[in-house]
């Protein structure tokens, strides 16, 4: 084996310690180099990352606890208000000791006991005497000692709506009650006289809307580690669950303020806390005109009463509990009244819950039965607000017959009464009262309300031209008039349509197509119906519906304004819609007797069956003037007969209230109705 090492021993020590030499410069120089190193990385940490690291270090013992906003106003078009906030002062107290049934805060129990006793003489010698006087075991309650509501640097809500005695012993004193806060809050309002109410909504704790997919994009936003806290919702948040306040919430909420508390390790709040004030949320401008609407619930409610008790079609009808109506302006969209009845006072859902004796008063009314089927209640038999249309859908009927070459404006038909159709002529379908007109066009058609017409020259006809693809055809024709389809109304849950024209499979198609052409294939929303004839006004215009006209914040600068908007245009012949609309002459002398105005109407008496009988739903839609249409109005009136008795008086109303606030042709007309009212 080779002998690295010199034989010399004198040698041999040399190159010993030149070995060792280097090793040791080798380590001298490894441990300068780590020790630079750390100097450097600590040098970055104080002078760079230092004030990051420091704020890190602060938000782990600052805590955002959010003050909640004032809600905004919805007005009505007058300036009304129909949902309002009103300030109260709230007592809030952030417990600054342990007070649990740890052992440390079994020590401290009895400081909170004479705390709560000391704030029971407050309430007791300065509060209002209207309501039960606090116990000290209310107090400890609210006091959450347990911290079984919230954290322990959370606020405990202790009591709402000082007086100002109240508020000046406790400003006046605050070092006595440490913790303690008065916060300004707010508690919603609605009008007392009931206006639109469904329309306008109401308010539910956050906590109680989980199961409500509206509220997914807000729950997400909650749950994200960078979200704002000027809109971090909190469970017992009152926030909007139907109509405006729920379509809107995002424009009424405002932001949160915020109270930044200090906390310990413990997680309990120490030091002075820093506040930060809420910014009220925006107002609502709505076009509801109040005593337009006021007019239509009102005229519903008496038409209901009324067919109690005098006939229509030889029987009177008991059976007729609700009512709907809608009034859209034909050139804008504005939705100047919307009326589901029964309602009902949304004062009742303050607190943001309700009691179980007003439950069971309002489950079966609080929905809006103008854009859901859910409606207003039921009627005697059960038949919800989206009834099937009845001859109100013969205009359209006739536009697409006229559109698909199915015939002329000039074609007559022999109508004797009924109309046969399906292999071997098996099926059948008679005008009402079974009454032949003989020869007409398709005008006379609509003036006479001809089912046999709409049979054999509407269904059947299209359906030979379509065989397969019957269906679809008419599908896309009443999508184009807003029906079937969202109309565009700024409120949520809105109702497509019960289209059994596309559900009945075990139907033919040229079945589907016959009952469809008169009516009774589909049951739309009241607010369906509305847009339906507003696009008829229009001539193939569909308006997107407004409820609300602008947005404005709390010194009246606009934040959002809604103009008129176009949805889409259904292309026809002016010589088709002439003769459509110059059809739409239905007889209703008896509604509309004295009435100024050439308007163009069609009523409508769709039937459902319940054990077997046939019940008639009332169904009324028209437009004023024929020339240069200002509103469009419908109205529904379930098992409340022919629409011309139940629902076509309805409708007279609500045009004479538009004409006197607004005027039919442009020019209200106050004072000629005050002058015939006094009898001038």
């Amino acid at each position: 084996m080779k002998n690295f090492f010199p034989k010399d021993q004198r040698e041999q020590e040399a190159a010993l310690k030149s070995r060792l030499n280097i090793r040791l410069n080798l380590f001298f120089f490894g441990a300068f180099a780590i020790f630079t190193i750390i100097i450097v990385r600590l040098a970055i940490l104080q002078f760079v990352e230092g004030p990051d690291l420091s704020q890190q270090e602060m938000n782990m013992r600052v805590k955002d606890v959010p003050l909640l906003p004032i809600r905004g106003t919805i007005y009505a078009a007058g300036g009304e208000k129909l949902a309002y906030s009103t300030p109260i002062q709230t007592l809030y107290i952030t417990l600054q000791k342990d007070y649990s049934n740890s052992e440390r805060g079994r020590q401290n129990r009895p400081e909170a006991v004479q705390f709560a006793e000391k704030l029971k003489e407050v309430f007791d010698k300065y509060g209002d005497k209207v309501n039960e006087p606090m116990t000290v075991d209310d107090i400890i309650k609210k006091m959450d000692l347990n911290f079984n509501l919230g954290n322990g640097y959370s606020p405990r809500l202790i009591k709402s709506g000082l007086n100002k005695q109240e508020m000046a012993y406790f400003i006046e004193r605050k070092s006595e009650f440490p913790g303690i806060d008065i916060v300004e809050e707010s508690i919603r309002h609605y009008d007392t006289d009931t206006v639109a109410v469904q329309t306008v909504g109401y308010l539910k704790k956050f906590q109680s809307m989980d199961d409500v997919a509206w509220y997914n994009p807000i729950r997400e936003a909650n749950a994200s580690e960078d979200k704002d806290p000027a809109l971090d919702y909190t469970a017992p948040e009152l926030v909007g669950a139907d109509g405006l306040e729920m379509y809107y919430q995002g424009f009424l909420r405002g932001k949160n303020g915020y109270k930044k508390v200090p906390i310990d390790p413990r997680n309990m709040a120490t030091g002075v806390s820093e506040i930060v004030p809420p910014e009220k949320g925006y107002d609502l401008h709505t076009n509801i005109n109040k005593k337009i609407q006021m007019v239509a619930e009102q005229a519903i409610l008496d038409q209901i009463e009324w067919v109690h008790k005098n006939p229509v079609s030889g029987e009177v009808h008991p059976n007729a509990k609700t009512g709907y109506a809608v009034a859209m302006e034909v050139d804008t969209g504005n939705v100047v009244a919307m009326a589901s009845m029964p309602d009902y006072d949304t004062n009742v859902w303050q607190s943001g819950g309700i009691n179980s004796d007003d439950w069971s008063k309002i489950m079966t009314n609080y929905q809006n039965g103008t854009v859901t089927p859910i409606s207003s209640g039921q009627s005697g038999h059960n038949f919800d607000s989206a009834v099937l249309l009845g001859s109100t859908i013969k205009p359209l009927s006739v536009l697409i017959g006229l559109n698909e070459g199915l015939f002329k404006t000039t074609d007559s038909y022999n109508d004797t009464g009924i109309a046969y159709f399906g292999k071997n002529d098996s099926s059948s379908v008679r005008n009402s009262g079974s009454r032949a007109y003989g020869r007409i066009n398709p005008t006379q058609a609509i003036l006479h309300s001809s089912n046999a017409f709409m049979v054999n020259m509407v269904g059947e006809r299209l359906w030979r031209k379509h065989p397969s693809d019957g269906i679809d055809v008419w599908d896309e024709y009443m999508n184009e008039f807003g029906l079937g389809v969202s109309t565009g109304v700024d409120l949520p849950k809105e109702y497509l349509g019960n289209l059994n024209y596309k559900k009945a499979k075990s139907e033919t198609v040229l079945s589907r197509l016959a009952y469809a052409s008169f009516g009774q294939q589909a049951g739309y929303t009241t607010m369906q119906l509305a847009q339906y004839v507003a696009t008829l006004a229009n001539r193939g215009e569909r308006m997107e519906p407004h409820i609300v006209n602008k947005i404005t914040d709390e010194n009246g600068n606009v934040i959002k304004e809604f103009k008129p908007t176009v949805l889409n245009k259904a292309e026809f012949k002016d010589a088709y819609w002439d003769a459509v609309i110059n059809g739409m002459r239905t007889n209703v002398s008896g509604a509309f007797e004295g009435f100024p105005y050439d308007f163009a109407r069609k009523t409508g008496t769709s039937q459902q069956a319940y054990k077997g009988v046939l019940q008639d739903n009332g169904v009324f839609i028209a437009f004023a003037p024929r020339k240069n249409p200002k509103l469009a109005v419908a109205v529904i009136i379930p098992e409340g007969g022919f629409g011309a008795w139940s629902a076509a008086p309805v409708a007279r109303k609500i045009f004479d209230a538009y004409d006197r606030e607004y005027g039919l042709e442009g020019i209200p007309r106050r004072e000629e109705f005050e002058q015939t009212e006094n009898g001038a």
